[in-house]
C-alpha cells in the first residue's frame, strides 16, 4: 500500500516537473532569446538635386525637384483603425480611399504611389507623426510566430523629376532630359541643348548621407554619435538671355510664320563686343515635358546646322578684296547687262542697276555677276584663307551640342582655271555655313575686325552662392580695323538705298545684307522653295547689337530676304530699343 502510494507521489511529481519544463522552455523562447527587433542604426540618403537653368533675370527655365514614394505594410494598421487611417492618408496624400483600401487588403507591404510631391511628402511625415502618436501601428506576428514591430509610413525619395516652368521658351536651346535609372532611384539626365552641353556643370556631385540612432518613426536622432555628409547638389546655369526680351522676339517669329508659307524662322540677336548672345528663337518649338512624335524634327537646333546663305555672304567676300587692297568701291564696273558665263553656266541679276555702276553699286543692289567678276581678282589661297579667317567651315565654339562646322571648297577647287568655286561662293552657293558662323561673322564689322565666341551661358552658380564665368576663347582678327569701319558705312548704306530698306528703323543705326538662296532638291539641281535672310546690327551711340533672321523654306509670292527676314530684324531692332538695349535719337537727346 505504501509502495503504490509513493509510486504516485512520483508521478504526480514528474508531471508536475514536466510542466515546468515546458513552462521554462516558453520563458526562454519569449523573453530570454533575442527578439526579431529591426536595427536601431540606420542610415539615410540625401539625393543631391540637379541645377536649374536660369535667365539672365532669375527666372527658372528646367529645375529639379525630388519625387517621393509612399507605402506601409497592412499587417501594421490596427484593424479597429483602418477607417481613421484611410479618412487621413486620402486627406493628406490625395490617394483616393479605393486605391488605399485596396492597398490594405495585400498580405505585404505595398508601395501607393512612386510621384508624391516635396509638400505632400512634408504633410505625410508629420501625418505620420500623427498616426504613431494615436497608435494607428501596432505589432503583430509574422507566420513564423516572430513579433514584427510596429512600422509607420514609408516616405522616401524614388527619383527626380524635371520641371520647365515656361514650357517651350527657348527651346530647343535650352534642350531636354531623358530618364536614367541609378539605382532604385530615377534621374534625369540632359539629352540635348544646353540641358546636353552644360551636363558636367548640371549634374549633382554626391548625395548627403546621415547614419545614427532612430526613434519609433525611423527618424535619426541627431546627436555626438550620428554622421553626417553633407550633399553636393549640381550647379545653376545662368543664361545671358532675358526673359521678356525672349518672349517677345518668340512672339515676332510666330507672327511671321504664320504670315509666310514658310517652314520655320529662326532669329538671333549676339552683342560683338563680348560674344554674349541675348535672345536665339524658332518659330519652331516643343515642350520638353511632352514631346510628341511631330516635334522630332525641332529638336535639332537650326541656329547650328548648315544650308547655303545666298547674298548674306557677300560682305564677306567684299571685305576679303578690301581688306587685299584689290578693289576701289568708287571705280566703275561693267556688269555685262546682268548676264555673266562662266565655264557652262550663266550668271543673271535679278535686280536693276544703275546705268553707270560702281563697285560700291555691286554690294549695295546685291549684283551677283558683279560679286562674280570681283571674286576673279582674289587667288584660291586668298579666298579660302579668308573665308576660314571669318569663322567659315569651323566651330564657332557656341556652348551648344551637336554643331555644324559647314563646308568651302578646298583651295585646289578655289584655284581651278574654270573658276566655278569662286564664282558660286561669291554670292552663297557650293558653301555651306551656319546661322552662327554668319552671326558671328558680321559682328567684325562693328568690332575693330574682330570675332569673338558667342555663348549663351552667363555664369555657373555653385551651391554655396559663389559665381563662375566660362572661360571663352580670346579674339581673333578677321580683317584690319579700317576694313571693318569701311564695311560698316557701306553696310549702312544697303539700308538706306539699297536692298535692305525693309530693316530700317528710324532713330537707329542700322546696316546689314539681305540673301535669298533656292534650296537644293533631293532629286538634284534646285526647287521652287527658298531661304531668305537678313543679317546686320542694330546700334546707337554706345551700344551695337548684331541680328539675325532666316526663313527657311519659302515659296510662292514672298520669298526673297527683303520680303520674310529684313521686316523681322527691324521689329527686333525696334523691339532692343523698346526694351531699353538701345536708345533711339530722340530718346538721346532728351536724356542729355
Amino acid at each position: 500500500m505504501q509502495l503504490e502510494k509513493s509510486r504516485r507521489i512520483l508521478a504526480i511529481f514528474a508531471i508536475l516537473l514536466l510542466f515546468f519544463i515546458v513552462f521554462l522552455s516558453v520563458i526562454y523562447v519569449k523573453i530570454i532569446l533575442p527578439r526579431k527587433m529591426p536595427t536601431l542604426i540606420i542610415s539615410k540618403t540625401d539625393v543631391a538635386v540637379r541645377g536649374s537653368i536660369l535667365t539672365k533675370d532669375n527666372y527658372s527655365l528646367a529645375r529639379s525637384k525630388k519625387l517621393y514614394k509612399l507605402g506601409f505594410n497592412p499587417r501594421s494598421i490596427d484593424p479597429q483603425k483602418k477607417d481613421f487611417f484611410i479618412t487621413l492618408l486620402e486627406i493628406y496624400s490625395g490617394i483616393p480611399k479605393s486605391t488605399i483600401k485596396n492597398a490594405l487588403s495585400q498580405p505585404k507591404y505595398t508601395t501607393l504611389s512612386y510621384s508624391i510631391s516635396p509638400n505632400v511628402a512634408a504633410n505625410l511625415k508629420a501625418l505620420n507623426s500623427k498616426l504613431l502618436a494615436y497608435n494607428v501601428f501596432q505589432e503583430y506576428e509574422d507566420e513564423n510566430g516572430k513579433p514584427v514591430q510596429k512600422i509607420g509610413l514609408s516616405i522616401e525619395v524614388s527619383g527626380m523629376d524635371r520641371e520647365y516652368p515656361y514650357k517651350d521658351l527657348l527651346e530647343p536651346i535650352v534642350g531636354y532630359t531623358k530618364k536614367e535609372q541609378a539605382g532604385e532611384l530615377t534621374i534625369p539626365t540632359g539629352a540635348n541643348g544646353i540641358e546636353g552641353y552644360r551636363e558636367q556643370v548640371l549634374k549633382p556631385t554626391s548625395d548627403g548621407i546621415t547614419r545614427g540612432r532612430r526613434d519609433i518613426g525611423f527618424n535619426i536622432i541627431q546627436g555626438k554619435n550620428s554622421i553626417v555628409q553633407k550633399r553636393y547638389d549640381g550647379f545653376d546655369v545662368q543664361l545671358g538671355v532675358p526673359l521678356k526680351l525672349q518672349q517677345k522676339v518668340e512672339d515676332i517669329l510666330d507672327d511671321a510664320i504664320r504670315e509666310f508659307d514658310s517652314e520655320e524662322v529662326i532669329a538671333g540677336v549676339l552683342n560683338p563686343k563680348n560674344g554674349q548672345i541675348i535672345a536665339l528663337a524658332t518659330s519652331n518649338r516643343f515642350n520638353p515635358k511632352s514631346i510628341k512624335k511631330q516635334d522630332y524634327p525641332n529638336l535639332k537646333i537650326r541656329a547650328i546646322e548648315s544650308y547655303e546663305p545666298g547674298s548674306t555672304i557677300k560682305p564677306l567676300v567684299y571685305a576679303l578684296l578690301l581688306e587685299k587692297k584689290l578693289i576701289n568701291p568708287l571705280s566703275p564696273i561693267d556688269l555685262n547687262d546682268g548676264y555673266y558665263r562662266v565655264g557652262k553656266y550663266i550668271i543673271r541679276d535679278d535686280v536693276i542697276m544703275p546705268k553707270n555702276p560702281t563697285i560700291e553699286d555691286v554690294l549695295l543692289k546685291s549684283s551677283n555677276v558683279g560679286m562674280v567678276k570681283l571674286s576673279m581678282l582674289l587667288s584660291g589661297q586668298e579666298f579660302y584663307d579668308g573665308l576660314k579667317g571669318f569663322g567659315l567651315a569651323q566651330f564657332t565654339g557656341i556652348d551648344l551640342p551637336y554643331e555644324k562646322n559647314g563646308i568651302i571648297p578646298s583651295v585646289r577647287e578655289f584655284s581651278q582655271e574654270s573658276s566655278a568655286a569662286k564664282a558660286s561662293v561669291s554670292y552663297g552657293y557650293r558653301v555651306r555655313v551656319t546661322f552662327m558662323q554668319l552671326l558671328r561673322a558680321y559682328g567684325a564689322f562693328v568690332n575693330s575686325g574682330y570675332l569673338i565666341t558667342p555663348h549663351i551661358t552667363q555664369s555657373f552658380i555653385a551651391p554655396d552662392g559663389s559665381v563662375h564665368v566660362p572661360n571663352l576663347q580670346a579674339p581673333k582678327s578677321a580683317i584690319s580695323s579700317a576694313t571693318a569701319r569701311k564695311m560698316e558705312e557701306l553696310l549702312i548704306k544697303v539700308v538706306e538705298s539699297g536692298t535692305g530698306k525693309a530693316a530700317k528703323v528710324e532713330g537707329l543705326i542700322v546696316g546689314g545684307k539681305t540673301g535669298t538662296a533656292r534650296i537644293a532638291a533631293s532629286s538634284g539641281g534646285y526647287g521652287e522653295t527658298y531661304n531668305g535672310s537678313f543679317f546686320g546690327f542694330a546700334k546707337d551711340s554706345e551700344n551695337v547689337y548684331i541680328i539675325g533672321v532666316v526663313t527657311f523654306g519659302s515659296s510662292g509670292q514672298h520669298y526673297y530676304g527683303s520680303q520674310t527676314s529684313a521686316p523681322v530684324f527691324k521689329k527686333i531692332a525696334e523691339l532692343l530699343a523698346a526694351q531699353g538695349y538701345l536708345k533711339h535719337a530722340r530718346q538721346a537727346q532728351a536724356a542729355k
